[in-house]
């Protein structure tokens, strides 16, 4: 059976994963599963001609542990380029903690300086906010997949994003491939319970 993968990605694109983890892990979450990373990039080597992956997420500077730590650390010597930068905590209104460390900014400066690498971006995120930097990315000619769920209440996809992109890859379509069932930990499969609020 084809991949699914295979149908997106041509044999010359020179392919490049853009994972904003905290998007990632609520779409994960909100379908029922948690992301083997280690599969993921296994998969995407696969096809095409793969350049890198990479990963942004906050971390709280200030705590001795963080959960996110281990997935980060992991990630870091396992083929993935690691991009993070200091989260702010606070408490909302209703008294639940929130961190506050948006990652948009790093993940639209880095796709546009791979546009001159890369013909083919996979972005992980549903952020509607990046429907201009991927306008910018196809004005350069480089394709744009991507990657999230309308399948989850609410769906985590920005319908403006889905429409931009070149094609949409529902989560649900690669879970059997990148996916594993949620609760089991190991150092390569922590996920980003405390970011979730990014």
């Amino acid at each position: 059976m084809t991949s699914i993968l295979a149908a997106l990605i041509h044999p010359h694109d020179r392919t490049g994963l853009f994972i904003d983890g905290a998007n990632l892990y609520s779409a994960a979450k909100a379908l029922g599963f948690d992301m083997d990373y280690k599969k993921l990039l296994q998969e995407f080597r696969r096809h095409g001609q793969f350049v890198r992956a990479k990963y942004y997420t906050a971390l709280l500077d200030d705590q001795d542990f963080s959960p996110i730590r281990p997935l980060v650390d992991w990630l870091d010597y396992n083929g993935y380029s690691v991009v993070t930068k200091a989260a702010r905590e606070f408490t909302d209104a209703t008294g639940r903690r929130r961190i506050k460390g948006d990652m948009d900014v790093e993940i639209t400066v880095d796709l546009m300086e791979a546009a001159v690498h890369l013909t083919h971006v996979f972005l992980f995120s549903g952020d509607g906010d990046f429907v201009a930097v991927v306008e910018a990315l196809q004005r350069k000619g480089v394709r744009v997949t991507v990657v999230s769920t309308m399948r989850s209440q609410p769906p985590m996809a920005a319908d403006d994003l889905r429409r931009q992109a070149d094609a949409f890859l529902d989560l649900t379509e690669i879970a059997s491939l990148v996916g594993r069932p949620p609760r089991e930990r190991s150092p390569s499969r922590y996920d980003e319970e405390e970011a979730e609020d990014l």
